[in-house]
C-alpha cells in the first residue's frame, strides 16, 4: 500500500505538470529543427516556472490558473488533447474538438492544481536528452523528500511551430496514456456523448 501511495504522488505531481497523456503520431520524416540543448532549456524553464506558482502563496481559483498559463505556455495542448480523446476525435466536428480543448485544459488545471502544493519541496534536475524519432527526449530526475529520486522523461516535438512537450514518462509510466484511458471511460459512461462529456468537463476536477 505503501509504495502504491508513492506511485499515486508522483504521477498527481507530474501529471499536473504536463497533464499529459498515448503516444502522438508526428509528421514521418519531418524535418526536426529542434535541438537537445533547446528542449533541455525548455523543460528546465518549465520547471521553474512551475516552482514558482507553487511557492507563490495562491491557492484556489488563482492558482489554477496560473498551472492553466503554464499548461499553454509550454505543452502542445491541441495535440495532447486530440491524442487524448482518441478514437472519438476523429469523428469530433472543429467546434468539438475546440471547445473539449478548452474544457480539458481548464480540468487538468484544477485536477492537479488542487494537489501541486503537496510538492513544494520537491526538485528536478535536468540530465540529458537525446532524439527519438521525431521527438527530443529530455531527461530529467526528481528529488522528492522522503522517497528515493525517481526519472522523470519528457518528450517535446516542435512541430506546432513552436518548441512545446507531449507527453511525460514517469519510472515508466506513460501520462499521455493515463489520461487518454481516464477520459475514455468518461465518454463511454456518457455513451459516446461527446458534448455532455465537454460540459461535465468544466466543472469536473
Amino acid at each position: 500500500m505503501k509504495t502504491l501511495m508513492r506511485s499515486d504522488r508522483r504521477h498527481l505531481l507530474l501529471g499536473g505538470a504536463a497533464a499529459l497523456v498515448a503516444a502522438v503520431v508526428l509528421r514521418p520524416g519531418a524535418a526536426l529543427a529542434l535541438t537537445e540543448d533547446q528542449a533541455k532549456a525548455l523543460i528546465g524553464k518549465a520547471v521553474t516556472d512551475v516552482n514558482a506558482a507553487i511557492a507563490s502563496g495562491k491557492t484556489g481559483p488563482a492558482l489554477y490558473a496560473m498551472f492553466e498559463d503554464l499548461y499553454m505556455r509550454y505543452a502542445d495542448v491541441p495535440t495532447i488533447a486530440r491524442s487524448v480523446l482518441g478514437t472519438a476525435a476523429r469523428t469530433a466536428s472543429p467546434a468539438q474538438m475546440q471547445a473539449f480543448t478548452l474544457a480539458f485544459r481548464g480540468y487538468v488545471s484544477r485536477k492537479y492544481g488542487k494537489r501541486f502544493r503537496e510538492f513544494s519541496a520537491t526538485r528536478f534536475e535536468v540530465v540529458g536528452a537525446r532524439k527519438v524519432k521525431s521527438f527530443i527526449e529530455v531527461k530529467s530526475i526528481a528529488y522528492m523528500p522522503g522517497e528515493a529520486p525517481f526519472e522523470v522523461l519528457w518528450h517535446v516535438s516542435d512541430k506546432s511551430g513552436k518548441n512545446l512537450f507531449f507527453n511525460m514518462i514517469i519510472e515508466g509510466v506513460n501520462m499521455l496514456a493515463a489520461e487518454r484511458t481516464e477520459i475514455g471511460a468518461m465518454i463511454d459512461a456518457r455513451r459516446g456523448n461527446l458534448d455532455q462529456l465537454i460540459a461535465d468537463l468544466k466543472t469536473a476536477d
